[in-house]
């Protein structure tokens, strides 16, 4: 059952998802072994995190338009956004603590 603390986004409701605060976004698809692997991971912050920030998957097969805006060419991608702007991505397996650093470049 998929965690409420982490959002799926979709280009429809993208913009007004990400235009304020800082949002991490993982860029992922059901078929990436690395992927479902950093899916835990990815709970675990976003239920550590909870109406700090937004923590959102992005289907990168579902979405097209929103995989090729970020330029994504390899998959799990972590992205951080502060007021709709991109701070730091990081491409493959984080660890819990090193997504937690990556985020507090947006706090």
């Amino acid at each position: 059952m998929p965690s409420t603390a982490v959002k799926q986004l979709n280009k429809s409701d993208f913009a007004a998802a990400v235009e304020s605060g800082v949002t991490l976004l993982d860029f992922w698809a059901p078929w990436c072994a690395p992927c479902k692997a950093m899916g835990p991971v990815i709970e675990q912050v976003a239920n550590s995190l909870t109406g700090q920030v937004t923590v959102a998957k992005v289907n990168v097969d579902e979405n097209p338009e929103l995989a090729a805006e970020f330029r994504v060419q390899s998959i799990p991608l972590l992205v951080l956004l502060k007021d709709g702007r991109e701070l730091d991505r990081a491409v493959g397996m984080l660890p819990p603590n090193e997504l937690l650093k990556m985020i507090e470049k947006g706090r």
